[in-house]
């Protein structure tokens, strides 16, 4: 069974979140233009969370599905993302906890990582360390999809983009403010991080750099590859199995 539920942010914005499962608190963020749906739901992967005991915590970030989608520049500083995560921690009362987030919600995992969040053990997923480290650069492709829609190339990287785009209904105008949200997280900030983190990315996936050298720089890392490339990997169970196996290992 899954619950939907939201609150507001400090200056307005509704956040939705969806929960399912009983156990420990496990909060999951989903990657850009995607939904919690889409990321966890869908592909049976909070099920496969759920049963291996873990209270499945799914919010639908800032401009994304279910949530508030404000159009003002004001309302995406950066780090916002980072902080409506803390925010929901706090409005939902929990200090114990595991974090785990794709794409852009590993991301939003290592923003929060840097900022001084404490979970038990962490998953960062569909991210490489130049996607850490150097934001920019997924920041421009994406402005360049934004930028011209309706006019990529059929089967070129942006073309794919704006059709994921259109798959799940995301509003354009909010989804680019995202993008000034983006802050870099140096590899020395990455070094000092004394948790174990898991890195789990489809192996064909070098969208956000690469995931091996992002593990080899972590104190407590554990690299775990899943078939598939960027987008194709969320479709697949393997990638469920492998938070699960992230969560669980000893390393």
């Amino acid at each position: 069974m899954i619950e939907s539920n939201s609150f507001h942010t400090d200056d307005g914005a509704e956040i939705v979140w969806r929960e399912m499962g009983q156990g420990r608190p496990l909060l999951l963020i989903h990657g850009f233009m995607s939904e919690a749906d889409t990321n966890w739901i869908k592909y049976g992967h909070a099920a496969t969370l759920a049963d291996a005991g873990y209270r499945v915590i799914m919010p639908d970030l800032r401009a994304h599905g279910l949530s508030g989608k404000p159009h003002a520049p004001s309302c995406y500083p950066a780090d916002i993302l980072a902080d409506d995560q803390f925010a929901l921690l706090a409005h939902l009362g929990i200090e114990d906890y595991d974090l785990g987030g794709y794409s852009l919600g590993g991301r939003t995992v290592a923003r929060m990582l840097a900022r001084g969040a404490q979970p038990g053990k962490a998953i960062i997923s569909g991210m490489g360390l130049q996607g850490l480290t150097q934001t920019g650069n997924r920041g421009a492709h994406f402005r360049e999809v934004f930028d011209n829609l309706g006019h990529h190339e059929k089967g070129s990287a942006a073309w794919m983009a704006e059709a994921f785009l259109k798959t799940t209904g995301g509003d354009p105008l909010a989804l680019r403010n995202i993008l000034e949200t983006f802050v870099d997280t140096s590899e020395a900030e990455i070094a000092r991080w004394d948790l174990p983190v898991g890195i789990v990315c489809g192996e064909q996936d070098d969208d956000n750099g690469s995931a091996a050298d992002l593990a080899a720089l972590l104190r407590h890392g554990k690299l775990f590859t899943v078939p598939g490339n960027h987008m194709s990997a969320v479709t697949k169970p393997e990638l469920g199995q492998a938070f699960v196996a992230a969560l669980k290992a000893d390393f």
